[in-house]
């Protein structure tokens, strides 16, 4: 169940074109919300407003964390808000939904981290902060001066 702006076309099972950055978490979030409905849950897309995760699908808030290919050894980065809910609500957990750049949901992988195993990777983790500079496509595609 892939939203309208993705782009990804197969032929013959190669994939064409791959799915753009925002595709690759608009699909992880569609997945996830498909998977919670089939557990039972009302899974539904909170993202913007002021959740502290991306889905709630009651009894849990999710926050998802969508790789165009392998998480294996990266660090989960959540927002400071994101690491106090996950530390002091019992429901909060992280989706990870990985190989998701390639485009067929029935090749992502699912890896759910919450209750003891969430809290034991809160415990190694580190804060840091940083200046998230946009960069605009038009910019990026200016020639380079000189």
């Amino acid at each position: 169940m892939l939203g309208c702006d993705h782009l990804l076309f197969v032929v013959r099972g190669a994939v064409i074109e791959n799915l753009t950055g925002k595709a690759v978490e608009q699909a992880a979030i569609e997945f996830v919300v498909v998977r919670e409905r089939a557990s039972g849950r009302d899974a539904r897309d909170v993202r913007g407003t002021g959740a502290a995760g991306d889905i709630d699908s009651p009894p849990r808030m999710i926050e998802v964390k969508a790789y165009g290919g392998s998480a294996r050894g990266s660090d989960l980065w959540l927002e400071p808000r994101q690491f106090a809910e996950a530390r002091t609500n019992p429901q909060f957990y992280v989706y990870v939904v990985e190989n998701v750049r390639q485009g067929d949901p029935d090749r992502f992988t699912l890896r759910v981290l919450g209750g003891d195993r969430l809290a034991r990777l809160l415990e190694r983790a580190k804060e840091q902060r940083y200046y998230a500079v946009p960069w605009p496509v038009a910019d990026y595609d200016l020639p380079a001066p000189g």
